[in-house]
C-alpha cells in the first residue's frame, strides 16, 4: 500500500469537494504515547522528527504543529500561555509552587478593567515558530504542515473565569471586548509568518464553541468577537491558496450558518455525542467539507470489530463525492486503546479507496 504523503493531491482535493485516491486521515491531535507505540519507540513533545515520522508513516499527508497561545490538548503543559502566566504569579507571589495557581483551568487572571491593563500582553504575544520553522527540513516530500491556532473564545472565558466572564457580557461589555480583541490581534498576528512558509498548507483554528445543547454565549456575540475574527483569518488564507480548518465540539447547529459564513473549509469532528454527521453532509455537505466522527467512547472501550463497522458506515454514508476525512469524535487521546485507534485508521486505509464501494 502506498503510503506517500500527497496534501495538494489529495487532502486538499478532497476538501475542495473532489474525489482522489482515497479518503484522507485526518486528526488535530495524537496523544504521544499512540505515536509512540506505532512507531516502537518513545516520541515526545520536543522530537519533532520522530513526529514528522509517524504522521507520516501513519498515513496522514500533514502534521498538525501549534502555532498559538494555547495548545490544543495542552492547557496545562505546553502551551505558551501558561509559561507567561507562571511567569507573572512567580514574580509577583515568588513562594508561590502550587501549578494550580497558573493553571487556567482552576484560576482566572482578568476580573476587572485593572486586570485587563495590567496583563502581561507583549510576553503573552511572543508565540513559539521554533518547531514550524524546523519542520520545513523534515516533511518528506508531499507533506505539509496544518498550523494549529486559534481558542480565541475559549481563552478569552478562561482569562476572565467563565462565571465571570458571563456576568461581564452583561454588566460591562467593553472589558469582555478589549479582552477577545487582545486575544485575536496575537493570534492573528502570527498568521503573516505563518502564511510565508510554503509547506504550509493550512491554519486549524481550535475553539470549542459549544455544550452539547448548544452554543455556549449567543450567535449573535460569537459574529461580533469571534467569528469576525475567523472570518479575516479565512480571508487571509484563502488569498494565499491555503486552507482553513475549525475544531470544535458541542451541537453548533445553531452555528453553522455563521461558521460556513465565515469561509471555513473544513469542520471538525461534528460531535457524535449530540451531533449526526450523516444529516450534517446531507444538509451542508456541499459548502463545507466534514472530518470525524468515530467516537471516543468508542475507541476507549468499543471492541475492534465496533471501531471497523463504524468506520465502514462512515465511509460508506459520507466519503463519496469528497468533502470528507475519516477522524476521530475529537482527537486520539491518552485512553484510547491502541488497537481501536489502529482499527479506525486501517479500515480508512483498506476501504477509503474512490470510488467506495462498501
Amino acid at each position: 500500500m502506498d503510503l506517500k504523503p500527497d496534501f495538494e493531491g489529495r487532502f486538499k482535493r478532497v476538501v475542495n469537494h473532489q474525489e482522489a485516491d482515497r479518503v484522507p486521515l485526518c486528526e488535530v491531535l495524537i496523544d504521544y504515547s499512540i505515536q509512540s507505540q506505532f512507531l516502537g519507540r518513545e516520541v515526545s513533545a520536543d522530537d519533532l522528527e520522530a513526529q514528522v515520522e509517524f504522521w507520516a508513516r501513519a498515513g496522514y499527508d500533514f502534521i498538525p504543529i501549534p502555532v498559538s497561545m494555547m495548545t490544543p490538548g495542552g492547557v496545562t503543559d505546553e502551551s505558551e500561555i501558561t509559561k507567561v502566566l507562571r511567569e507573572k504569579v512567580q514574580k509577583e507571589r515568588p513562594e508561590e509552587q502550587d501549578p494550580k495557581a497558573w493553571n487556567l483551568e482552576f484560576t482566572s487572571f482578568i476580573h476587572e478593567r485593572e486586570d485587563f491593563e495590567e496583563f502581561p500582553w507583549d510576553a503573552a504575544g511572543e508565540l513559539d515558530f521554533s518547531n514550524l520553522n524546523q519542520a520545513g527540513k523534515l516533511l518528506p516530500e508531499g507533506m505539509k504542515v496544518i498550523a494549529v491556532s486559534g481558542k480565541i473564545f475559549t481563552l478569552t472565558w478562561m482569562l476572565m473565569g467563565f462565571q465571570n466572564f458571563s456576568i461581564k457580557v452583561i454588566t460591562d461589555p467593553q472589558l469582555v471586548a478589549d479582552v477577545f480583541r487582545k486575544v485575536a490581534e496575537i493570534q492573528f498576528s502570527a498568521l503573516e509568518k505563518i502564511l510565508a512558509k510554503d509547506y504550509v498548507g493550512a491554519l486549524w483554528v481550535v475553539d470549542d464553541l459549544a455544550f452539547g445543547t448548544g452554543p455556549m454565549i449567543s450567535p449573535e456575540a460569537f459574529r461580533e468577537h469571534v467569528f469576525s475574527w475567523y472570518a479575516k483569518m479565512a480571508d487571509r488564507c484563502h488569498e494565499e491558496d491555503r486552507l482553513f480548518i475549525m475544531h470544535t465540539d458541542g451541537d453548533v447547529t445553531a452555528l453553522m450558518p455563521d461558521i460556513i459564513g465565515t469561509g471555513i473549509d473544513l469542520l471538525q469532528p461534528i460531535d457524535p455525542t449530540c451531533m449526526d454527521i450523516v444529516k450534517m453532509k446531507k444538509e451542508y455537505g456541499d459548502r463545507i467539507s466534514l472530518v470525524g466522527n468515530v467516537p471516543n467512547e468508542l475507541l476507549r472501550s468499543g471492541t475492534v470489530e465496533e471501531v471497523k463497522e463504524y468506520t465502514k458506515h462512515l465511509l460508506r454514508e459520507i466519503a463519496p463525492g469528497g468533502g470528507y476525512c475519516v477522524g476521530s469524535g475529537n482527537s486520539v487521546p491518552v485512553w484510547a486503546k491502541f488497537e481501536n485507534y489502529m482499527a479506525m485508521r486501517d479500515t480508512t486505509l483498506k476501504h477509503g479507496f474512490y470510488p467506495i464501494t462498501l
